[in-house]
Order: structure tokens, then sequence, then C-alpha cells
């Protein structure tokens, strides 16, 4: 990346990852990104988001980019309840969106997305699966359709791990052995 940065929105579209906010050495929040090809291994810089966004989270939807929630620099720990999203088919600036998180509530690892003919949805992984997984969800998109998500049913509980298969939003609990049991603060997949 052409400067540090820490807890920022990432993900990856037609073989390109796209990171964008976060923060920098100092703390303050970022509303810049960029998109890295990982062929050419050349980083090229995206319009400026409409405003900071630290700790905020990535999701591609088709062709969009959409960064969710975050916080400027001034206003420590206040998630927003708006994202933005870029078309990286070709748009060359960033789209608003009003509404489409919880405000004061953290996107990091526990969102998710839903889509179905009427469109694409954003998602908390706490609040599906009927309270198996309500405090410190954590998804992990796995590829063919399989996320990957763990967290517990209550404060101090403990840990599952579930896969869901597809849209119909069903955990699925797997067995994982106690060693590997613990608290997940955030997931990633990479396909090598």
């Amino acid at each position: 990346m052409p400067g540090a940065r820490s807890f920022f929105a990432a993900g990856e579209f037609d073989g390109k990852v796209v990171v964008a906010g976060g923060h920098d050495e100092n703390k303050n929040a970022l509303k810049t990104a960029w998109v890295y090809d990982v062929k050419g291994d050349e980083w090229t810089e995206l319009p400026a988001m409409s405003q900071e966004r630290d700790e905020c989270e990535g999701a591609v939807v088709g062709s969009e980019f959409w960064v969710v929630g975050g916080y400027r620099t001034e206003s420590q720990g206040e998630f927003e309840d708006s994202a933005e999203a870029i078309d990286l088919g070709g748009a060359s600036e960033w789209r608003r969106v009003e509404g489409v998180w919880k405000a004061g509530q953290c996107p990091r690892s526990c969102l998710g997305v839903s889509t179905a003919a009427k469109g694409a949805a954003l998602f908390n992984w706490a609040e599906m699966g009927g309270g198996a997984v309500k405090v410190g969800a954590c998804g992990v998109q796995l590829g063919s359709g399989m996320t990957l998500v763990s967290g517990s049913a209550y404060q101090g509980g403990p840990q599952g791990f579930y896969a869901v298969k597809g849209q119909n939003g069903k955990l699925n609990k797997l067995s994982v052995p106690l060693e590997f049991a613990g608290f997940v603060q955030s997931g990633c997949s990479a396909e090598v």
C-alpha cells in the first residue's frame, strides 16, 4: 500500500484488492481508497469517499465495493449508520447511502451480504440464526455460497462455529476441537 493504514475496509473484485478508510499511524481516520492489481503489482488511487471512516467494513456486492459504518477522527467510536459504494466497473465517484447499518454498532467482522432477486441487502450476523450467535459474531465468506460464522449466545459464553450454505441463513453447528474453539476477532479466506 502506498501508505500505512489500519482498521480499513477491504475486498476483492476481478483479481484486484480494494482498500478504503481505516486510520493512519497517527490514528487519523482516512477517506482515501486504493485498488491493487495483483498481476500488474500496481496500486491505483480511487476518488476519496465523502468522509473519513475508521473501523469500517468492506463488502463486494456485484461490481460495487461497499464501505460500511466507521467513524470520523473527531467522533471516536461513534459508528455511522451510513455506507459508501463505488462501482468498480467504471464509476468515478462514491455513492453515499444512509441508514444501512445500526448507528453506534461496529460493523467489523459481523457484516453479511444476502443477495436475492430484488437486490442485495446488508445484515449483521449477530442478528441471524435465532440467537446462537449474538456476541462476538464473525462471518467469513468461503466461496461457493458457504460462510463460516463464529460467536456466542451470550457474553462470556462458549464460542460456537457454524457453516451457513446459501441464502437461507440457517446455522449448521460445526464440531471444533477445544484448542481451536476460542474467540475469533476477525477472519478472512484466501484461495491459492
